[in-house]
């Protein structure tokens, strides 16, 4: 599907030619793609299809779109006359006795000030119960907290209430958040920075769109899909420039999502998952009665695995670049086989982050977890445990498929090989 070009260079076996070009070309994502022939058939097929696929997209937003209509109502936070407020802090009491088995820990009674602290509202000392955690966190006086204050009108004794609300985080956070963006400028520069445009305009997809959709009852699928799709069209092609390289990337990508939505529907239905798992869950049942809790779990399947799943597609797509800019003279099959061998490292690494990941997150149940003395197999038939092994399978599953679906949309759309003049 290409033209042919001379090439002198001895030919090199496919183990070799892999080898090279992993170590040096493998996991790069900068810098431009080989230039290599493509056949216009080649060409033609593979725009054609991503076509087919944004037209599906747009009509997929336009038709999932929520109208305003179907949104619930949104939910006061605080009740009429309540306001929230920064004070800081001027003193912290210490924390109270830990009870064990329902009987205090310690035989002396606990301070009267414990798990309490003193912030300056206006000028005037307010003191006020905190949670036990919020002492053990390291907040001390000179920290910002933020209260809620409660009107007369709503208080037992007719005066101004307040309650503790949370700490203040905004400038350590938008610290972090400025010294990422400027790393990422200095080490990725313009790839890294259009990267992180990438991620606001994701972002502003699943705001104004996925959530909304979920929230007036969409399928969950169906929504995750086309968002997912939406967004990867931008991301790709703004992270890493509009090219064939990208473009068989991309394909590989929504072939990824596509059976990961698949599996994912499948598993939390023979798996008999509700989609409500913890509090957080019966809170979103109770205010958006409309909400498809097992299609939120699906979708949260479909969106969990896109930023690996981007990952390894943009790197097999490179690797078949690459390797056909090495060795010309590799035919396809050898090509592919050539790029899987990358590939396959790169899947046994991304497996080992996709599970770490879940592990990280769910840290504090898997700690409560081993303190109970039950069967790994009873804790299949907690719900908490349930979603995440579907959520880690799944995903897993739809990673794997896209490396041998994409390596092999790559291997088709680069110049066939190439015959030396002098063979």
């Amino acid at each position: 599907m290409g033209s042919h070009r001379a090439d002198r260079t001895p030919p090199r076996s496919p183990a070799a030619t892999a080898a090279a070009v992993e170590s040096g070309h493998g996991h790069s994502h900068g810098g431009p793609p080989p230039a290599l022939d493509v056949g216009l058939r080649a060409r033609a097929v593979l725009l054609g299809l991503l076509a087919v696929g944004a037209v599906v997209t747009l009509v997929g937003l336009v038709v999932l779109w929520p109208a305003a209509s179907d949104a619930p109502e949104e939910v006061d936070f605080l009740r009429s006359g309540t306001t929230t407020l920064t004070a800081p802090v001027v003193d912290v009491g210490p924390s109270c006795p830990v009870l064990v088995d329902g009987e205090q820990g310690s035989r002396e009674p606990p301070p009267e000030d414990c798990d309490t602290l003193t912030a300056d509202v206006g000028g005037e000392d307010v003191t006020l119960g905190v949670p036990p955690y919020v002492g053990r966190s390291g907040l001390v006086a000179g920290d910002t907290v933020r209260l809620i204050r409660l009107p007369a009108s709503s208080t037992p004794d007719g005066q101004v209430g307040y309650g503790f609300a949370g700490v203040e985080r905004t400038l350590p956070l938008g610290l972090l958040a400025g010294a990422f963006v400027v790393l990422v400028g200095l080490v990725a520069r313009l790839r890294g920075l259009l990267a992180l445009v990438g991620l606001g305009l994701a972002a502003l997809v699943i705001a104004r769109f996925l959530l909304p959709a979920l929230l007036a009852g969409g399928s969950g699928w169906a929504v995750a899909a086309v968002g997912s799709a939406a967004i990867m069209y931008v991301v790709l092609y703004l992270a890493h420039g509009p090219s064939l390289r990208t473009s068989a990337a991309l394909l590989g990508t929504l072939a990824g999502i596509g059976a990961t939505a698949l599996l994912g529907v499948w598993a939390v239905g023979a798996a008999r998952l509700s989609g409500i798992s913890d509090e957080t869950g019966e809170v979103l049942a109770t205010y958006a009665p409309a909400l498809d809790s097992q299609g939120v779990l699906a979708c949260a399947v479909i969106i969990a695995g896109l930023g690996v799943l981007n990952d390894v597609t943009i790197t097999q797509s490179s690797a078949v670049w690459e390797l056909r800019a090495a060795a010309p003279e590799l035919s396809r099959r050898q090509l592919f086989g050539s790029a899987m061998r990358i590939g396959r490292d790169h899947i046994a690494s991304t497996i080992y982050t996709i599970v770490f990941a879940y592990a990280g997150t769910g840290l504090a149940v898997l700690m409560l977890l081993s303190l109970y003395d039950r069967p790994f197999l009873e804790l299949l038939a907690d719900e908490s445990i349930g979603v995440e092994i579907v959520r880690t399978l799944a995903s897993a599953v739809g990673l794997v498929l896209a490396v041998p679906l994409t390596t092999a949309v790559a291997a088709l759309t680069v110049g066939g090989a190439v015959v030396p003049e002098d063979a």
